[in-house]
């Protein structure tokens, strides 16, 4: 399936949901709407699966059997049950039982089956305690399928459920089903649902555009970004991971390039958030093995992979992205003080957890690895135990760039935003400055970041390239800058004092605007004479 048509399957399913949802926020229909086709994928993948395991054994159904072809086999092949799925785990790490497929639940929903609610009920439940035995227990928590807001009586929710799944049914029927192709139509109704929930979206989505020149960024050679992407991130971590749309994006970046990647690590403290994310990573077609997403707080580090108290076996990660929320109030008490994340460092204030969420994902990255946070502008600025942070960090020599980004990019602030790139393995003893506040599209919602179509300019491209090549300066844009320059700023890294965007003023020469005043009033003055004696010899009053 092409990229289009990628984009036009995510449009027709948010032109449904859009339609479906009626009353009901986005928020809330988003969950339903997302686990609909999360069902559909895994249930699309096991039975492509089981037609190549079972190959000429895989029944052929006629036109009018309204059965699917799995149930058809189960009920003639009993005693070969056990072992295929045994072997279907072995393959691809899950089992769906067939009453509890996609292909059988949609058929429900053509026909105005009465027991749809209580299937489906009993598929979320399966899929989440035996499919993958276990190891995705609580994916449908948040989904109530007898909630009022789907209808007053189990006769109502029964019918608008029929009416929800047999809609997407039929708008993913006119397109393919190649690897991949729902995952992104997840990731568009992700971001379309982002959009129509404002403020409450920065809890889970990082807009496309600022997440792939993070991925961009990560993916570099740690050393000498010049020679381009490494061939292989063995772990990546997102310590704020949301809807996972960010880990991707640096898994792709990497694949598209021919390497590879070891495991994917995500935490998220929002349940929902969560459960999103979970889906979002088998729905790009990974396995169970690759990838790790945590249920907990980040700030009290309640995840114990990250709680090795020897150093030596202390996990390390390859790439460190992240988007916590800006600015949020926290709770620092004399435990955290002396936590091994912030301890040589110092503690962010109670106003502002920025550098505690920083300070925990350096804590994390391997000496040759790359981090990339987006943080509010206040990090580059604000004194108190936020300039002791950042006076050590620029001391140590590991910020190694900031990007200055334009307002209004993001769903959950109109403000603009920085990224913050840190390196442990830095060898440069300047820092790049990269002021990018006026290179963007103006929309009347959101603005956007242009990428070079009908001859317009790439603005992410211009970002990338400007970290990677690292230039001395570009006028209005970028600029290397010493240690010694920014020491002297008391180590404020506030962008325009070193990087101005505003145009210089034209130099005016006051000397020589004098003499022209002088001769145009000498010119005015010869002509308003012979103006005069024009007006005398008619008899008129002079001027």
């Amino acid at each position: 399936m092409t990229y289009k048509d990628q984009q036009q399957l995510g449009k027709t399913l948010w032109a449904i949901a859009d339609n479906l949802r009626g009353a009901m926020n986005a928020d809330d229909f988003r969950d339903y709407m997302l686990s609909f086709l999360f069902l559909r994928y895994l249930s699309y993948n096991y039975e492509e699966s089981a037609k190549k395991e079972l190959g000429a054994d895989y029944p052929t159904l006629s036109e009018n059997d309204n059965s699917t072809p799995l149930s058809v086999w189960y009920e003639t092949n009993q005693s070969d049950v056990p072992e295929f799925e045994k072997q279907m785990r072995r393959k691809i790490h899950y089992v769906i039982e067939p009453q509890h497929l996609w292909s059988n639940i949609s058929e429900l929903a053509r026909t105005q089956d009465n027991d749809l609610l209580v299937t489906l009920e009993a598929a979320f439940r399966y899929v989440e305690n035996e499919s993958f035995e276990s190891a995705f227990q609580g994916l449908f928590s948040e989904i109530n399928l007898n909630s009022e807001k789907l209808g007053k009586t189990n006769t109502d929710r029964n019918k608008k459920l029929c009416t929800i799944i047999q809609k997407i049914a039929d708008g993913i029927a006119d397109f393919s089903t190649d690897s991949d192709t729902l995952g992104d139509a997840y990731e568009y109704l992700i971001g379309q649902f982002a959009a129509g929930s404002g403020k409450k979206a920065g809890e889970f989505y990082t807009p496309q555009q600022i997440s792939t020149i993070i991925s961009e960024i990560v993916t570099l050679d740690s050393h000498d970004p010049t020679t381009g992407k490494k061939g292989k991130l063995n772990k990546v971590l997102d310590f704020t991971c949301g809807s996972g749309s960010l880990l991707l994006n640096v898994r792709k970046r990497i694949k598209d390039n021919g390497g590879s990647i070891g495991k994917l690590y995500g935490q998220e403290k929002n349940i929902t958030t969560y459960n999103l994310a979970r889906m979002n990573m088998l729905l790009h077609g990974m396995k169970d093995t690759e990838f790790e997403i945590f249920h907990g707080d980040t700030l009290e580090n309640h995840w114990s992979l990250l709680n090795e108290m020897n150093p030596s076996k202390k996990i390390e990660f390859d790439a460190v992205v992240a988007n916590p929320p800006f600015s949020l109030r926290w709770e620092p008490n004399d435990t955290l003080s002396e936590d091994f994340r912030f301890k040589s460092y110092g503690m962010a204030p109670k106003s502002a957890a920025d550098f505690a969420f920083l300070l925990h994902g350096f804590h994390f990255l391997g000496k040759e690895g790359t981090m990339a946070i987006i943080l509010p502008h206040g990090v580059l600025f604000r004194g108190g135990a936020e300039e002791q942070i950042r006076k050590k960090l620029l001391k140590d020599n590991h910020i190694d760039t900031v990007i200055g980004l334009p307002s209004n990019l993001f769903y959950s602030t109109g403000i603009p935003v920085c990224i913050l790139v840190l390196k442990k393995c830095k060898k440069q003893d300047d820092v790049l400055f990269i002021n990018a506040s006026e290179h963007y599209q103006k929309g009347k919602r959101q603005n956007t970041l242009r990428e070079g179509e009908n001859g317009e300019p790439n603005d992410i491209q211009k970002i990338v390239e400007t970290y990677q090549y690292r230039p001395t300066s570009i006028e209005r844009y970028a600029r290397r800058v010493s240690m010694e320059e920014i020491e002297k700023n008391g180590y404020n890294l506030n962008i325009s004092r070193y990087v101005s965007t505003t145009k210089d003023e034209i130099r005016i020469d006051l000397g020589e605007v004098n003499n022209r005043m002088k001769s145009i009033n000498e010119i005015i003055q010869t002509n308003t004479d012979k103006h005069n004696e024009f007006l005398r010899e008619l008899g008129l009053p002079s001027i």
